[in-house]
């Protein structure tokens, strides 16, 4: 179950770790320190609903169709291949995160925010109803649901130590050549989680 949980944890923060409007929200919130907590919390349930219903919904639905789990799998390692070389082509050309200065909005506002960054984004149900439910395939009982909690512990876990680090982090996210760095180790992840998926269907 372990390593299920790892599993789970591990596609999910490669995922997250791609810059994208969810980021770039919280952690203007962060540097902005307003609302962190809120911005944060939205977020990382928003991620884990999702999550939950890939696991139980889309991973249910595939392990009822034979032959579709594996090449579920396959097209989740090759989408991963795929972002891994985005994140490459990204660390050629690194860019800074600019954040907006501006005056801070109010708890409701920032909130439906959030979640319009999170639900309006087409990428977050790729990310969490196929590619995670469709990994989440590979495991059954326990080991699933091990899987699925795995994948939104790391949601939170990011979330927050995005939010609440952002202020700390700031002169290093304004820093072309560290998002280069960055880029590369999502790329990294990525590879290694397709050879993950890939392997059991190379014998």
């Amino acid at each position: 179950m372990l390593l299920a949980f790892i599993s789970g944890f591990l596609i999910s923060i490669s995922l997250i770790l791609a810059l994208g409007p969810q980021n770039v929200f919280v952690l203007r919130q962060g540097l902005l320190r307003s609302h962190v907590f809120a911005s944060c919390l939205v977020c990382s349930i928003s991620d884990a609903l999702l999550i939950a219903a890939g696991v139980l919904g889309v991973g249910l639905f595939i392990t009822q169709i034979e032959g579709l789990a594996v090449w579920m799998s396959i097209g989740a390692a090759i989408f991963l291949i795929f972002y891994g070389c985005l994140r490459i082509k990204s660390a050629l050309n690194p860019k800074g995160l600019e954040v907006d200065d501006s005056e801070s909005k109010d708890l409701w506002p920032t909130m439906l925010a959030g979640l319009a960054f999170t639900y309006l984004n087409p990428h977050v149900y790729v990310d969490t109803l196929l590619l995670i439910g469709g990994a989440s395939s590979s495991y059954t009982g326990d080991d699933k649901l091990m899987f699925g909690i795995g994948a939104a512990t790391a949601s939170f876990v990011f979330f927050f130590s995005l939010g609440y680090g952002a202020k700390s982090l700031s002169p290093v996210l304004n820093n072309p050549e560290s998002w280069k760095i960055i880029d590369l180790l999502i790329a990294g992840i990525m590879f290694t989680v397709a050879g993950i998926l890939l392997f059991p269907y190379l014998n």
